[in-house]
């Protein structure tokens, strides 16, 4: 297989040698890592112990050989770097901070390692179909476009991407067909890639069942697929303004609402937390985890510093009408992980003038839960999700003279 250089604008580009020609491409990532520093190119003489050398010194491999063969290396890279964890890696106990960041690290470290097995993209035509130009390998155009299709220089040329994103796209592709079906929403919902599956249902029946008072306007902050939106509107309440930091997930969640008839009374807008105005409801389903988010994917699990939980705390009062209630919808799995306190939160709706209403529990009912080989199953078998009932604080009552 054969790539003719080309000039590269307005993206990264990869450059590697290949037979005495310098050859390039472009570089893109739907998950947001940076290109490679280093690159060489590959084919089926690769060995598996080759390629961990490479991975471990953060060069990447431009896979030119056969499609499957790569795939099999990929394998067999994995189950290298697992065998080499193994008996090395403790179930974290309870409230075990550092046990989760030492997971966390080995579980990127090889991330990061796998995702530097790399293959070709190419557009036979102009506005045509992507294609992995490599022996045996399937067909990928409309997965590609799917996750690609904003990227610079789409639609012509030649581009690089990690086998790995690859292989999830593709999966992701197939999520995105089939829809995740929502009893509460009476329906289906058609993630995009990048944005959070919306594979466990107890956090959104919290919100199917909670009281509402007030049916008439509702903020959904963080919207991401438009779910819980989806899921007001279902209940009755007549206009739900849903809002999110990522392009991707405004056009999930307005195309959700357009598939499930909601357009008239739910749209999304892309704008920093709150929109305009003021809501006699206002929802938001934060990430769950503290911790650093080192690709687009974990956004959706991690919020770096509790940033979005203390920002949306913190600006409630501003935006709730006189009577509004907040819902806040949270699990306490950082806090049984050590990494956040129950009391952090608690001085946090204090201290941004809010107090709590009710606080409704359920139990995890998603197959990790349940799953005793799951390295966190001790925490997560004990995990609650709760949606919090908040409102600004009422004047005390004067003292009776």
């Amino acid at each position: 297989m054969t790539i003719i250089p080309e000039p590269i604008a307005d993206s990264p580009s990869l450059t590697w040698d290949q037979a005495g020609v310098t050859a390039s491409a472009r570089w893109w990532s739907a998950n947001g890592r940076p290109a490679p520093k280093k690159l060489v190119a590959v084919d089926d003489r690769l060995t598996t112990v080759q390629a961990v050398k490479y991975a471990a010194q953060g060069t990447a491999m431009l896979w030119l050989g056969d499609f499957y063969n790569a795939k099999q290396i990929l394998s067999a890279i994995d189950r290298r770097l697992a065998k080499g964890r193994s008996g090395a890696a403790a179930q974290p106990v309870i409230g075990d901070a550092d046990a989760f960041y030492r997971l966390r690290q080995a579980r990127a470290q090889r991330s990061r390692m796998m995702s530097l097995m790399l293959v070709p993209l190419a557009f036979d035509a102009p506005g045509g179909a992507a294609t992995v130009p490599l022996p045996r390998a399937p067909q990928v155009g409309p997965a590609v476009e799917f996750a690609y299709a904003q990227e610079p220089g789409f639609g012509a040329g030649h581009a690089v991407v990690s086998l790995q994103e690859l292989t999830g796209i593709q999966s992701a592709y197939q999520w995105y067909l089939t829809g995740i079906d929502i009893p509460a929403v009476n329906g289906r919902i058609h993630p995009h890639y990048g944005t959070f599956l919306p594979t466990r249902h107890e956090y959104v029946d919290l919100v199917a069942q909670a009281p509402l008072s007030n049916p008439d306007l509702a903020f959904d902050v963080g919207t991401g697929t438009g779910l819980l939106a989806a899921v007001l509107v279902n209940r009755g309440v007549k206009q739900v303004v849903g809002t999110d930091i990522h392009q991707r997930a405004v056009d999930c969640a307005n195309e959700n609402f357009a598939r499930l008839g909601l357009q008239d009374a739910a749209e999304a807008q892309l704008t920093s937390m709150f929109p305009e105005g003021r809501a006699p409801l206002i929802v938001c389903n934060p990430p769950w985890l503290p911790g650093s988010a080192a690709t687009t994917l974990d956004a959706a699990v991690y919020d770096p510093g509790s940033t979005m939980l203390l920002q949306f705390l913190a600006g409630l009062p501003r935006h709730l009408t006189d009577d509004g209630e907040g819902w806040l919808v949270i699990s306490d799995l950082a806090e049984l992980l050590g990494l956040r306190s129950r009391q952090l939160l608690l001085d946090a709706i204090d201290q941004a003038g809010l107090e709590v209403i009710d606080r409704l529990d359920t139990a995890p009912r998603h197959q990790r839960a349940a799953d005793r080989a799951d390295l966190l199953h001790a925490a997560r078998s004990r995990e609650v999700t709760s949606l919090w009932r908040l409102r600004t604080k009422r004047p005390s009552s004067p003292p009776l003279g």
